[in-house]
């Protein structure tokens, strides 16, 4: 199958990207073919994120139609804590964070409003459709991506070699996986784009939908916190966004860049809960929703080199996620408009095929969006002394410079970051009481995960002896803690432990694949939308 472009990811940036190319062809006159591939089982099935819409972008993209768009909830207070065990103390809220004109949604529902928008002008939209492999010719220029599988055969226990589905050519490919997706990561390694950034970092965000009591329920309403349950050396934060029908989202943040391989961030939201700040909002309530998914904090100096022959990488696939303000919706759609455009204009030359869309990078570098990101770059690598002087640095680079500081603060990757299980300190979870606090597996019944049973494993060990050896040995097996849906756990048998993986609770957070301390577990997209199925979320 030939199309003009093929966009890897039905997410904001993804079918931002379709909906401005099919526009300008339009206004041109002239044909232009958009296919848009997406892992999950229909649009918005595998979108998880807080959320808080900045509608700058969204007015750009769609002017005449932008308030049609499932805007929720218009947000009418903004309210930042500092949390102690048993209170919290009121602050102002940074000026990132200020949400006037803002509104919490629901991106699954705004990424179904943008699907519909972009096949009323003509694009094909193909979900349940996985891109497992790049395709190549021998100038080593991208020419389209395959479906397919790649995984472990349970009952033969060895890595399968690509299973082939359908072959997708395109004069130009645009990646928008979100982060941490599997093609950007192999085409980045491929072409060096990271080559010249600072290492990727990254933030793991758990978040449940709470229907409250109407007398809880402050529609418009939005919370931040940042400290306990958090240590003081731990990043971390919450959000509590009050939505329609007496709705509260809920999430907590940590960043996986901790060093204490005893930490769950699933519990810790638990326990977050418990809270009195929190506690009471959702006494009488009950529970609806739950899901997870990593998220990109590295900012400006994290960005790899955008191009490589044949195609661009957009939205949280390249790492454009404002970390300060708590916002990416804006900057992702932004990220695929500017690609489309330079797509668009590629496609106008005489030859046309697999060029490197350098006016991408030009024209990113050129507007608002590398302006946001440069201004607060500084802001979530100070957090890496600990949290006051993070906050001293934030306040200095926000209020003080501007974020015009004559240097620039690298990150580090955050596989690198634990310490012996040995040095540090254990930490006593309690039991939960399945009112305000749960388990994993009732969790991800919530979040509707389903793999088919005989399907290869989508998560693969390189080395299976480093689970023991390195994980298990030294680390006291984080991936049995770090993971938010119960995939991994040590079964121990006559001849000695060993590392089950039950792929059947994966969320596609992607967490494996970034904290394992030798990066030995690898995501790959399971078969046939296999994953979870987000309503609402």
């Amino acid at each position: 199958m030939e199309f003009d472009v093929i966009i890897v990811g039905a997410g904001p940036a993804g079918l931002s990207a379709a909906i401005k190319l099919k526009q300008l062809a339009l206004a041109a006159q002239q044909e232009l073919s958009v296919c848009i591939l997406e892992k999950g089982a229909q649009v918005g099935a595998h979108i998880l994120s807080g959320a808080v819409l900045e509608p700058r972008s969204l007015k750009e993209l769609l002017p005449e139609t932008w308030q049609e768009a499932p805007l929720d909830t218009p947000v009418n207070e903004d309210l930042f804590y500092f949390l102690t065990k048993k209170g919290s103390y009121k602050l102002p809220t940074p000026k990132p964070m200020h949400n006037e004109g803002n509104y919490i949604i629901s991106l699954g529902e705004l990424c179904i409003f943008l699907a519909q928008q972009a096949e009323a002008l003509g694009c094909e939209i193909y979900p349940g459709f996985a891109a497992v492999q790049a395709l190549y010719n021998d100038r080593n220029q991208v020419i389209g991506v395959a479906t397919g599988s790649v995984g472990i055969d349970k009952n033969k226990e060895k890595t399968n070699n690509y299973q082939p589905g359908m072959h997708l050519l395109a004069k130009q490919t645009l990646l928008a996986e979100g982060c941490r997706g599997q093609l950007s990561q192999s085409l980045m390694t491929r072409y060096h784009l990271r080559d010249k950034s600072s290492p990727q970092t990254y933030g793991l965000g758990i978040k449940e939908i709470w229907q409250v009591k109407p007398e809880h329920h402050k529609p418009g309403r939005v919370i931040h916190t940042i400290g306990w349950p958090m240590d003081h050396a731990t990043y971390g934060g919450s959000f509590m966004y009050h939505l329609s029908n007496h709705r509260v989202a809920l999430g907590f943040v940590v960043g996986l860049d901790y060093k204490n391989p005893w930490l769950s961030p699933f519990a810790e939201f638990q326990r977050f809960k418990t809270h009195p700040l929190v506690q009471p909002v959702l006494t009488g309530g009950e529970r609806i929703s739950y899901g997870a998914r990593a998220l990109n904090e590295g900012g400006w100096q994290s960005l790899p080199k955008l191009t490589f022959p044949g195609g661009a990488l957009i939205g949280d696939a390249a790492g454009f996620l404002n970390v300060p303000k708590i916002k990416g919706i804006h900057t992702a759609m932004q990220s695929g408009m500017l690609a489309a455009q330079a797509c668009f204009e590629a496609l106008q030359q005489e030859h046309t095929s697999q060029i490197e869309l350098v006016d991408y990078s030009v024209k990113v570098k050129n507007s608002w969006l590398e302006k946001e990101l440069y201004s607060v770059r500084n802001i979530r690598p100070g957090f890496k002394y600990g949290l006051i002087p993070g906050l001293i640095n934030a306040a200095f680079e926000t209020y003080i410079t501007h974020g015009n500081s004559p240097w620039t603060l690298a990150n580090h990757a955050d596989h690198e970051t634990l310490v012996p299980a040995s040095k540090a300190k254990k930490i006593d979870y309690p039991k939960p009481d399945g009112v305000l606090t749960f388990d994993r597996l009732s969790s991800v019944f919530l979040s509707n995960t389903y793999h088919e049973e005989n399907q290869p494993c989508h998560l693969v060990l390189k080395k299976p002896q480093l689970a023991i050896d390195i994980n298990l040995k030294i680390y006291a097996s984080p991936e049995s803690r770090y993971c938010p849906a119960g995939v991994y756990e040590i079964v121990e048998e006559e001849q000695g432990p060993r590392l089950q993986i039950n792929a059947q609770n994966c969320i596609h957070c992607k967490t494996c694949d970034i904290k394992d301390p030798r990066q030995n577990i690898v995501w790959h997209a399971p078969e046939g939308g296999g994953g979870p199925n987000y309503s609402g979320m």
